[in-house]
């Protein structure tokens, strides 16, 4: 039996397939998994994303100690509300996290991905050594995702006048508190949606709400194929703690300047830019019937291979896609090995679908 977040009864009672997610019993789908991705893309849904890591950072070096951590500008970060994606590298350049920070009124708060949070608490544990400043961990919140292009609306709709202005308000990337709720216009499915941070004896019964206004629950698969189809990286696919931001097609989250700023992982990356890249992530699509998967073979002419990342069938797109790190050299067609057979694949840019629209 893994971890469960408050939800795990709901889902129960909700008919979800339950599958182990990075230590947690999480819901992979709860019945049709294309029919849940399609929803979001048309519609909106509800996810469980409770397992996440959130740790709220104060102190006077908060600021300081968080432009020595991350690899994006902090002080961008001018008033409360405002929210960064930002990575955490160690100091050979490789990823051991990507985060969202947001504002607070005092302080900032990062939420972290929840296959990583042993080894997270420990990293932002270790490197605070020296700098005034006091993690939380906030195990006692829960988060609900409600993705889609009514999502606003329809979450507006169910709660109070006050909340209802907020999220109507909120401007992309913002995130503020109404109450004991934190409520951030954020994603991770290429489509418009809130993110919410609330007391965990709350969310059963908002959760509940939402399901009664025809906000349907959607499982781990769809936010996958959602997350893939807009060409968002997954930590331990896409990045990880071998493979850095600059051959993730992730060089626009660093902020080089200053160039004073010496933020972790920091000399790694000069060294990686000065010598070039030796592998870029594209976005593959298959030509004929099949599925592409992690880890299949990709063959490039000329150039050499390469390797998926991420692979599914698209539901939106009705095809199989994938994100594949592949030689420089490599042009716009490829071959990937299925089951001991070379099929074509057309190679673009990684991101196939956003805000509904098909970009290839």
């Amino acid at each position: 039996m893994g971890q469960r977040t408050p939800l795990y009864d709901l889902h129960v009672a909700l008919g979800a397939k339950l599958v182990d997610f990075g230590g947690w019993d999480m819901p992979l789908h709860y019945g049709s998994q294309v029919e849940e991705h399609h929803q979001v893309r048309r519609d909106c849904g509800v996810f469980d994303v409770s397992h996440m890591t959130i740790v709220d950072i104060d102190g006077a070096q908060a600021e300081s100690y968080l432009s020595r951590l991350l690899v994006g500008d902090v002080a961008r970060l001018s008033a409360p509300g405002k929210a960064l994606y930002s990575i955490m590298l160690n100091a050979h350049g490789g990823v051991v996290d990507d985060l969202i920070l947001y504002r607070l009124e005092q302080g900032y708060r990062l939420v972290t991905n929840a296959s990583t949070r042993e080894k997270v608490l420990i990293w932002l544990d270790v490197q605070s050594e020296g700098y005034a400043v006091t993690l939380t961990p906030r195990p006692e919140l829960a988060i609900l995702a409600i993705q889609g292009p009514e999502a606003r609306e329809k979450v507006a709709d169910v709660v109070s006048p006050e909340r209802a202005e907020l999220i109507r308000s909120l401007k992309p990337f913002q995130a503020m508190p109404e109450g004991q709720w934190f409520i951030a216009r954020t994603g991770y499915t290429g489509e418009d949606g809130l993110e919410i941070i609330l007391p965990a004896d709350e969310v059963v019964s908002f959760m509940n709400e939402l399901v009664g206004a025809g906000i349907g629950p959607v499982g781990l698969g769809a936010r996958d194929t959602l997350r893939l189809e807009a060409g968002l990286n997954l930590y331990g696919h896409e990045m990880d703690e071998h493979v850095s931001p600059l051959a993730s097609n992730l060089d626009w989250t660093i902020a080089w300047a200053p160039e004073g700023r010496d933020f972790i992982g920091r000399k790694a990356l000069e060294e990686e830019r000065n010598a070039g890249p030796r592998s870029r992530l594209v976005g593959l699509v298959l030509e004929e019937r099949g599925v592409l998967r992690a880890h299949q073979v990709v063959r490039i002419a000329g150039c050499g291979e390469g390797e998926i990342t991420s692979g599914s069938y698209a539901p939106t797109l009705g095809k199989s896609i994938a994100l594949a790190r592949v030689p420089v050299e490599t042009g716009d067609r490829a071959e990937v090995e299925i089951r001991g057979k070379w099929l074509p694949v057309r190679v673009v840019k990684p991101c196939f679908v956003r805000f509904g629209k098909t970009l290839i």
